[in-house]
């Protein structure tokens, strides 16, 4: 659902509102709306700036908090803490998922260690949290320190264009540094949606909440529990073929073949802006939520690198605490090479995409569209990692290396001694992709248990998840 324009009164909701916005209508009852800090005296407020909720998104109960960004900054106090200790111990009990909409200066100054402690014991229950129910923040005004922490340690953040989040702000910055910056080039949406740091940006609060509402739609309410079904819809395109170039260099949108594999409107794409060779998308196939991890041949060609598999990695783990079949869809021409890449640790990122798919319980697909090379071969949820079903397009490589680059290592004498090196290498790269890197081979081999052609494919991996939706991944 794309964001709506609306009129600036309607972009500072107070918290009762912003909640509002994002629950079912006359589903709201508040928490704690009436505690007050003893230590402010007469500055206290009823619910010390933040109000807890129950309620209900789809039906479907949650527990929800918004931080009052216009009283004392947002700031926390002991008071503030417990409120939303109070309603994440409420989402451990009853197994349902907290949403959080945040602004908040941080620890305030007037309580000392008390606000401190209070946001130690917010993120040990956060903390606690991960992977049991679904936790999504909103951040809806500036952040800082604590207040950028604690939505950090949640599954989802979505940011809206005037929120901002960082450690410490333009003011400590200049005075350390000397650094001239505003909050929003500081940690605005533009900076966290390339770093990894946000997961979507919206352009208000009213976007924001619808946007959290299609999430959790994906979502179940806890870990353990099925997601939510809904009724299938064709996919946009018929055939996911007939965006895909046969030429296994030219480039093109995989988002494109996605929208010939899935059902129509319904891919949720997590983290656009960051890593873009890699594509991370919620997304239903046949009314049931998969997430799909996509090699985007459109930004460096797909290949994998440190940001692509951490991006990956993260996304793969989330996806298995929630008990959401993983899809691999795969069009790589292997990792990036290079001092940079290495200076990056693309080593340890890469290592921990393949523990992410080694130790997910949930149904594994994988589909090699064009190629699948070399490390990246293994890596995206190859067979020998544990897939339970990889299909291959017919024309599909598989192996080291493209048969060019693979005989150019292999025959490097050859070629250099011999009168028309050119055809030779021509005629060896033949002979290398006949032997080593035909789909057919592969499947001839069991490294690929399926060709299948382009337009099957939604039906074979439909048919897949069927036969596994039965299979225990608690």
């Amino acid at each position: 659902m794309s964001a709506t324009l609306v009129p600036e009164s309607a972009r500072r909701l107070n918290p009762l509102e912003r909640l509002e916005a994002l629950c079912d209508p006359g589903s709201l009852r508040p928490l704690r709306s009436r505690v007050m800090s003893p230590r402010l005296g007469v500055r206290a407020i009823a619910g010390d700036g933040v109000l807890g909720a129950t309620g209900s998104v789809g039906g479907r109960p949650i527990v929800c908090y918004a931080e009052d960004g216009s009283y004392l900054g947002g700031s926390l106090g002991e008071r503030h803490a417990d409120t939303i200790v109070r309603v994440l111990q409420t989402a451990e009990r009853a197994r349902i998922p907290v949403v959080g909409f945040v602004e908040s200066g941080g620890a305030r100054m007037q309580e000392g260690t008390a606000a401190l402690a209070g946001y130690g014991r917010i993120f040990r229950h956060t903390v606690g949290l991960t992977g049991v129910v679904p936790q999504i923040s909103v951040v809806s005004g500036a952040s800082a320190g604590g207040g950028a922490y604690s939505p950090a340690l949640t599954d989802l953040i979505i940011m809206t264009e005037d929120a901002a989040m960082f450690l410490t702000g333009p003011g400590v910055v200049r005075e350390a540094l000397g650094e001239e910056i505003d909050a929003i080039g500081l940690g605005g949406p533009r900076v966290h949606e390339h770093n990894g740091v946000c997961h979507l940006v919206e352009h208000d609060v009213l976007a924001a909440a619808s946007r959290v509402r299609d999430v959790l739609g994906y979502l179940p309410s806890a870990a353990g529990s099925p997601p939510p079904m809904l009724a299938p819809v064709a996919p946009e395109i018929p055939d996911p073929g007939s965006v895909v170039p046969s030429e296994p260099r030219r480039v093109y949108d995989v988002r494109d073949a996605l929208r010939g594999i899935v059902d129509a409107g319904s891919l949720q794409e997590l983290c656009p802006r960051w890593a873009r060779n890699v594509v991370t998308t919620l997304a239903r196939i046949q009314g049931r939520p998969v997430g799909i991890v996509a090699n985007q041949a459109h930004h460096l060609a797909g290949v994998l690198d440190a940001e692509g598999s951490e991006k990956a990695a993260r996304f793969v783990s989330f996806c298995d605490s929630f008990g959401l079949p993983l899809i691999a869809i795969v069009d790589t021409p292997g990792f990036m090479p290079g001092s940079k890449q290495e200076r990056a640790g693309v080593i340890r990122h890469g290592a921990s995409l393949v523990r992410a798919f080694a130790a997910a319980r949930v149904p594994k697909l994988t589909v090699v569209l064009r190629k699948s090379y070399g490390g990246a071969y293994i890596t995206m949820n190859s067979r020998d990692l544990g897939a339970d079903l990889v299909l291959a397009w017919p024309d599909a490589e598989l192996g080291i290396m493209s048969a060019r680059a693979a005989v150019g290592v292999v025959h490097r004498r050859e070629l250099a001694a011999a009168d028309d090196a050119d055809a030779l290498r021509a005629q060896l790269a033949d002979d290398y992709f006949t032997e080593h890197l035909r789909a057919e081979t592969a499947a001839a081999s069991g490294f690929v248990d399926e060709l299948v052609e382009p337009g099957d494919t939604r039906e074979r991996l439909a048919s897949a998840l069927w036969t596994l939706s039965g299979r225990d991944v608690s």
